[in-house]
């Protein structure tokens, strides 16, 4: 019995004394990181020094390439073996690898990385410089990735797609999305929580990692139970990439939003002004965007009023051929080719979003007129149909229409892969 009391105080004494080096022990200092040197050694190979860096803003490629142990002749020949560089257009941020046959040897090699999938290695035999180039290869595969809205488009694509996507490949994603349904869905207001969407892409993968997205081959959308399909199809005399299931085309007279970027901070209907004060009737809808986002005229038209518009602002009017008028109010500044009798075109640029007249902040209001009268763009647009395909096409629209639309028959929230090659 006293043995075991006395050893359970010795393990006491001993635990105590490791907690105690743990915690009065002082951290080890965090490494340098930029740039990096690693020593490579290999059985029956020599060592190898790589050091890797990036070229910082406004600093020469000289400068870095001195900085890894190049002298300045070595440097400006490793250079002049570089012909396919163009030394005007060197981003800030390039890596570069600069590579040592051992820790205290001149380098031999460097490779600039110009783009995810473009190296450029320049070698040293003797005192002479070559260059190659590497193209690097993409992986390409179909996915299907299927979302539900909460909130807005970009979160239900961050959601569904966070696992399989890196964030810059989601966004562009979302952004094709909204381009394919530009001329329909207006993703800024028109969306509502529980709406579902899914989307066939092309995903490219680069050696490095790298993701990007390529064309979409097709959509649906649910807008509160109203499907819209959008199938990729080739037409030889319709306008347009995009045709809903029906076989009209996606793109038609009209745009749903003058912003690319498009947020609403208020609908159209009564509201209380904030600056007037008191419940006045809102007689269209404002997007809220940052100071000199670009405006685009949502279809053809000519200019027929510009300037200043009291609480608009510097206003900015265009009449359509079908008598419609729109209203563009707030402006900072118009595009330097807009003039009363300008001829614009659809999704053209014509001003840039300000905060003139009265507003309390950077943000477009737009209006639609119908005979005078403002009416609510989103009923007035919503009659926007785009011209159908024409007889002797329909049979190849049908059978393309149905093949992919059965990949989208079961509904999906997440990332799925359809095919690589």
């Amino acid at each position: 019995m006293k043995l075991g009391v006395v050893r359970i105080g010795v393990y006491a004494l001993v635990a105590l004394a490791f907690v105690s080096a743990i915690r009065f022990t002082p951290p080890l200092p965090e490494p340098d990181r930029k740039p990096a040197e690693v020593l490579t050694t290999q059985a029956a190979t020599p060592s190898w020094k790589l050091r890797f860096d990036t070229l910082g803003r406004g600093e020469s490629l000289v400068g870095l390439l001195r900085r890894g142990g190049l002298s300045g002749d070595d440097a400006a020949g490793a250079l002049r073996a570089a012909t396919s560089l163009d030394p005007r257009h060197i981003p800030a941020g390039m890596p570069v690898t600069i590579r040592s046959e051992s820790a205290d040897s001149t380098p031999s090699e460097i490779t600039l990385q110009l783009a995810i999938d473009r190296l450029l290695h320049l070698r040293r035999t003797g005192d002479t410089w070559v260059g190659t180039e590497e193209h690097l290869p993409w992986k390409t595969d179909t996915i299907v990735v299927g979302g539900t809205v909460t909130s807005n488009l970009y979160d239900a694509m961050d959601s569904s797609a966070r696992n399989d996507l890196p964030p810059p490949a989601r966004q562009q994603l979302a952004w094709g999305l909204a381009d394919v349904y530009e001329y329909r869905v207006d993703m800024s207001r028109d969306l509502q929580a529980g709406d579902k969407f899914e989307v066939i892409a092309e995903r490219s993968v680069a050696p490095t990692g790298a993701v990007r997205i390529g064309k979409i081959i097709a959509a649906t959308f649910d807008l509160s139970g109203k499907v819209i399909d959008a199938i990729r199809f080739a037409s030889s005399s319709i306008t347009g990439d995009y045709f809903d299931q029906t076989g009209k085309s996606m793109r038609a007279a009209f745009l749903h939003a003058p912003l690319e970027f498009r947020r609403i901070s208020s609908v159209f209907g009564n509201r209380e002004h904030p600056i007037l004060g008191g419940v006045r009737m809102h007689k269209g809808i404002d997007y809220a965007a940052a100071y000199g986002t670009p405006v685009r005229a949502i279809g053809d038209g000519i200019v027929v009023r510009k300037g200043w518009g009291n609480g608009y602002g510097n206003v900015l009017e265009i009449r359509h051929p079908n008598g419609y008028v729109t209203r563009y109010g707030h402006l900072s500044r118009y595009a330097s080719n807009i003039r009363v009798g300008s001829h614009v075109e659809r999704g053209g640029i014509v001003a840039y979003v300000g905060s003139t007249g009265l507003s309390t902040g950077p943000h477009l209001h737009f209006e639609v007129l119908v005979n005078g009268e403002q009416r609510d763009p989103r009923k007035a647009l919503s009659q926007n149909g785009g011209e159908p395909i024409p007889a002797s096409e329909q049979a190849a629209f049908d059978q393309i229409r149905d093949r992919i639309l059965a990949t989208l028959d079961t509904p999906l929230d997440g990332v799925t892969k359809l095919a690589a090659r």
